[in-house]
């Protein structure tokens, strides 16, 4: 019963109580509380809930929320496959650092799909408590819309626990908090990641600029050093604030997608991406979150750390992003090793059921 009911649950918010889906961003300047998707490729999707509360145990279960993991007995490690082998990976990562050198792009981000077969429906709701338990994160979300209900062609059905803000708003004040600089502990942390973070700081700075106030656009924290589970992220803070009436429809166009994981100058990273990646992104290092548009507020996250549903050749899968950003300094096997360390930890806690326990 639970697999065909809507709902929304972001950081301690839970939304049911289903109302519609819309394809057009400028719903979101007209009243009501929406979960949103905006894809890596521009696609855009809301889903408007009428209830809004906060989220516990007890509710999910007088929900019918009862079983906790993606799958019954959980989604094998063995079974996942990758869009790129490790050889051709590396080889795009020369690529890229051959495009920098001849001036075409500064820094790329470089990403892989992995997929895996599911026997039923990913359970939206299991997943989300085995990621609240083993990796909380700042932006774990969660959304389920099954198709019956909203109209599309497929059930929507993402899991995230993304740890990267892509866009808040408060009233007329945005915020982007850009994580460029991955490792395992401060101290792998290189100069590289520290020259990647500020090339994206700039970036991000200037496409806020293209719809925030003159002058109002600051960098209000710069590589900040976060700590997450299994590894830790530099982070850094841009604020800058909206003139009366900006749309919904030109904040997107001006920020999407996130600069933290295209490049810069953006437009030349996008096309490296669209030459040397071999799967569509879709949610993946898109954004998703929630808007509020009576209150004028808004969340939402860089889909990284995400898991979302889909078919191939008629079969259902779940897929996985993962990725790493790309400068004439970078190794291709430690961007590779990269790309593994912000992965196996959320795979081996997809594989877990209600019997098992991740280390």
């Amino acid at each position: 019963m639970t697999q065909d009911q809507a709902v929304a649950i972001f950081g301690d918010c839970l939304a049911t109580d289903f109302c519609e889906a819309t394809s057009d961003i400028r719903r979101l300047d007209q009243g009501g509380w929406w979960a949103v998707t905006h894809t890596f490729e521009g696609e855009f999707q809301a889903f408007r809930f009428a209830q809004v509360e906060a989220v516990d145990h007890k509710k999910l279960y007088e929900l019918g929320f009862h079983e906790t993991g993606a799958q019954p007995n959980g989604i094998p490690v063995s079974s996942w496959t990758s869009s790129m082998s490790q050889q051709t990976y590396r080889e795009a990562v020369e690529t890229i650092r051959q495009d920098i050198a001849r001036g075409w792009v500064y820094q790329a981000n470089l990403c892989r799909v992995l997929s895996a077969p599911l026997q039923t429906n990913l359970n939206v709701v299991g997943l989300w408590q085995l990621l609240r338990e083993y990796n909380p994160a700042p932006y774990l979300s969660a959304l389920q819309v099954p198709a019956s209900l909203s109209g599309l062609a497929s059930d929507v059905r993402i899991v995230s626990a993304s740890p990267e803000l892509f866009l808040s708003r408060h009233g007329q004040k945005l915020r982007s908090s850009p994580i460029k600089g991955t490792a395992r502990v401060a101290s792998e942390l290189l100069e590289k990641d520290n020259a990647e973070n500020i090339m994206i700081v700039d970036l991000v700075r200037n496409d806020l600029g293209q719809v925030c106030e003159p002058g109002s656009v600051a960098v209000v924290d710069l590589l900040r050093l976060e700590e997450h589970p299994g590894l830790v992220h530099l982070v850094s803070d841009i604020e800058g604030l909206l003139p009366d009436a900006r749309s919904w429809t030109e904040i997107f166009k001006a920020l999407a997608p996130p600069g933290s994981v295209s490049g810069a100058p953006k437009s030349s990273a996008l096309e490296v991406i669209a030459r040397l990646e071999t799967a569509t992104r879709d949610i993946y290092c898109g954004a998703f979150g929630w808007v509020d548009a009576d209150k004028q507020t808004a969340q939402l996250a860089v889909g990284i750390r995400t898991f979302w549903q889909d078919s191939q050749l008629g079969d259902v899968v779940i897929n996985f992003g993962t990725g790493a950003g790309i400068t004439w300094g970078s190794d291709p096997q430690g961007e590779w090793d990269e790309t593994e360390l912000k992965a196996s930890r959320l795979i081996r806690i997809a594989a877990m059921s209600d019997e098992t326990h991740v280390g």
